[in-house]
């Protein structure tokens, strides 16, 4: 049995006292929402944190708050809170979409909206017990000096697995950075690096305390996953893809590509092609074939490299055909392995 190393814990009510005890514990501390991911990694010794700071307690973190003007998504808001309220089902389709297909329901009720945005980065030579780590002299990510997935790299190529990121950005959500000091906010496309170790942006006395999203009324917006298993997998290809049509036009679109490198990839060129049309078969491939250049996955993950990029393509194309009202309830039944019927709007 793996056992969590000791530390010492701490509970703070509010947002403000838990940014005092961040940024007095100094660099060697950690922020528990949920736990899900966070406290395996501590029984592997991935992270050996001195202190726990829990938000549990704080209130103000799990509060919701939609208007005309869109969400305000505390960031200790329950994946599983997600997934049940309808009012995610319309423009903001993507985020329920990702939530709902995020592991099991048991983890779900536990795992947090902001827990899965700062979701560490995974690999497969990292996500291993101590010894299995120890025996091949570690890797860049933690203790050791090589990326096994790219001995040549100078950075760590983990690789990115929040499922609602790729979907929040499509969204273009901002989040707010609380510090004792001072609060920014950013938005989240900006909140990642590329690099498999510092993978956040977020400095080490911020707490990531709310999700802002704007309006959703004129949007649509969809998530689609690639994993070995219909449930509890990672994923190791994610697409999400958000679009405002107006008569059948595209107006404004956004592409995010999960899971194939070390942080959620903006397709930006894909999206731009697709302004001014329909989207029609001729611009739904060329969108993918232009969105599947980015994806770069490497061996850090499940499935075959070569195959994950090419099927990155088929995998935007039937973002975009859902998103435009094609029926894609097959493809979703294959994927998911049962009738889970996830519209796009309400």
């Amino acid at each position: 049995m793996m056992r969590l190393p000791l530390f010492e814990f701490r509970t703070p009510s509010t947002v403000e006292e838990a940014a005092r005890v961040l940024d007095g514990e100094g660099a060697n501390v950690m922020l528990l929402a949920g736990g899900t991911d966070l406290l395996p990694n501590m029984k592997r010794r991935q992270q050996v944190p001195h202190t726990l700071i829990s938000l549990r307690n704080v209130q103000r973190l799990r509060a919701v708050h939609f208007d005309a003007a869109g969400a305000l998504l505390g960031a200790c808001v329950k994946l599983s809170e997600v997934e049940a309220d309808p009012r995610y089902r319309n423009g903001y389709s993507a985020l329920w979409q990702a939530a709902a297909q995020v592991a099991t329901l048991h983890i779900r009720n536990l795992a947090t909206l902001g827990g899965n945005v700062c979701l560490d980065t995974r690999c497969l030579y990292y996500d291993q017990s101590y010894e299995w780590r120890k025996a091949i002299n570690f890797c860049r990510k933690k203790e050791g000096d090589t990326c096994w997935v790219a001995p040549g790299s100078e950075r760590c190529m983990a690789v990115s697995s929040t499922d609602t990121a790729p979907a929040l950005i499509a969204l273009d959500a901002r989040v707010l950075l609380k510090s004792r000091s001072e609060e920014r906010e950013v938005a989240l496309a900006d909140l990642y690096n590329n690099d498999g170790v510092k993978y956040l942006a977020r400095r080490h006395n911020e707490i990531l305390s709310e999700i802002r999203l704007g309006v959703s009324h004129g949007w649509r917006s969809t998530y689609w996953k690639l994993r070995r298993r219909g449930s509890f997998d990672f994923p190791v290809l994610s697409v999400a893809a958000a679009a405002r049509l107006s008569h059948g036009v595209v107006e404004e679109a956004k592409i995010v590509l999960g899971a194939v490198a070390s942080r959620p990839l903006v397709a930006d060129e894909a999206a731009k092609v697709l302004l001014g049309r329909k989207l029609d078969r001729e611009a739904i491939a060329e969108a993918a074939a232009l969105a599947s250049r980015i994806a770069k996955p490497l061996s850090n993950a499940d499935f075959d490299m070569s195959w994950r990029k090419r099927v990155a393509s088929e995998f935007v194309k039937y973002a975009l055909r859902e998103l435009c009202g094609d029926d894609m309830r097959a493809e979703r039944r294959q994927l998911l392995g049962h009738d889970w019927d996830l519209p796009i709007s309400a």
